[in-house]
């Protein structure tokens, strides 16, 4: 239904609200209307028709899908969802529209929120030059790869994730949860990745120049299974940078403001979330998919 003025519905409610606000604690609503640049007739029409609610037959799936994490999700995550999953035709916006109505909003990332681990120790075995020289694009799965330490801190103590993240299909490919940053753990890692690689790929695996990727062991390992090895230059984060935009996801999005009272519970959960990541988690870089539905798909296209 059209307003009075021609328009479209409501165009005005809000400052017919704050108008009827005013008016009530005294002020003269002809006064308030002329400061308000409102007609008479669309004050009494905003008033008359409350605002619907958008899309409410969606509310319901929207809240379900912000709430599959702890932190819940971003507006393009349930976006996607909706897309991929439900076969809405719906924008980002809209979403976002419908989820500031809920009241339902994802955490601000915030750098204190967690604590970066730093493993550099010199030149203490072989280092490689940086290969892959900030570019983080591929075209395809098992080309470019990144590798990294994070640390938690938690009531038990401190925990350890080394993941390996594949820039092409943006699937966390392999990955060890530890309370020790040891080369135990990279030998965890390392034998994940070679299980998974597809026969015949040879990637580039990135990494700063932390003591175990210079590590012989580390090293040869690669070297045999077919990797080619890269390195960031010292003190630069950057250029590990699309690795260290993994771990701030994961922290905004499983780790901030939670707490564990042990490590078996915690590697639990955080292994939960590596699954979620790659096989629920929608990437708006990969048009909508799920990293292991971009992988699988590639594999398809290569068939």
């Amino acid at each position: 239904m059209d307003s009075p003025e021609g328009g479209a519905a409501l165009p005005n409610r809000e400052k017919a609200l704050a108008v009827a606000e005013l008016s009530g604690l005294g002020h003269r609503t002809s006064d308030l209307l002329e400061a308000a640049g409102l007609a008479r007739s669309s004050y009494h029409y905003a008033l008359a028709h409350p605002k619907a609610p958008t899309r409410p037959g969606l509310r319901a799936r929207v809240a379900e899908i912000f709430g599959r994490l702890p932190n819940g999700v971003g507006h393009r995550q349930v976006a996607m969802e909706l897309r991929a999953v439900d076969g809405e035709r719906i924008a980002d916006k809209t979403v976002l529209k419908m989820m500031r109505e809920m009241g339902l909003r994802c955490g601000i990332r915030r750098e204190t929120d967690h604590h970066r681990y730093n493993s550099y120790r010199g030149e203490v075995g072989k280092t490689f030059e940086n290969v892959i020289g900030r570019d983080f694009e591929a075209d395809g799965t098992w080309q470019k790869m990144g590798t990294d330490v994070t640390e938690f801190r938690l009531s038990f103590g401190k925990a350890y994730l080394a993941p390996v993240y594949d820039f092409g299909s943006k699937e966390i490919v392999a990955w060890s949860v530890s309370e020790h940053p040891d080369l135990a753990q990279q030998e965890e890692m390392l034998g994940m990745l070679i299980g998974a690689k597809p026969e015949g790929a040879r990637p580039i695996l990135h990494s700063d120049m932390g003591w175990q990727y210079q590590h012989a062991t580390y090293v040869k390992r690669l070297e045999e299974n077919g990797f080619t090895q890269s390195m960031s230059r010292k003190g630069n984060c950057i250029d590990n940078g699309a690795t260290e935009q993994v771990f701030d996801h994961l922290k905004d999005e499983f780790f901030r403001g939670r707490d564990w009272g042990t490590f078996e519970e915690f590697k639990r959960d955080l292994e939960e979330y590596i699954h979620h990541w790659n096989h629920v988690r929608r990437q708006v870089r990969l048009k909508g998919l799920t990293p292991v539905e971009f992988r699988e798909q590639a594999l398809r296209a290569a068939a």
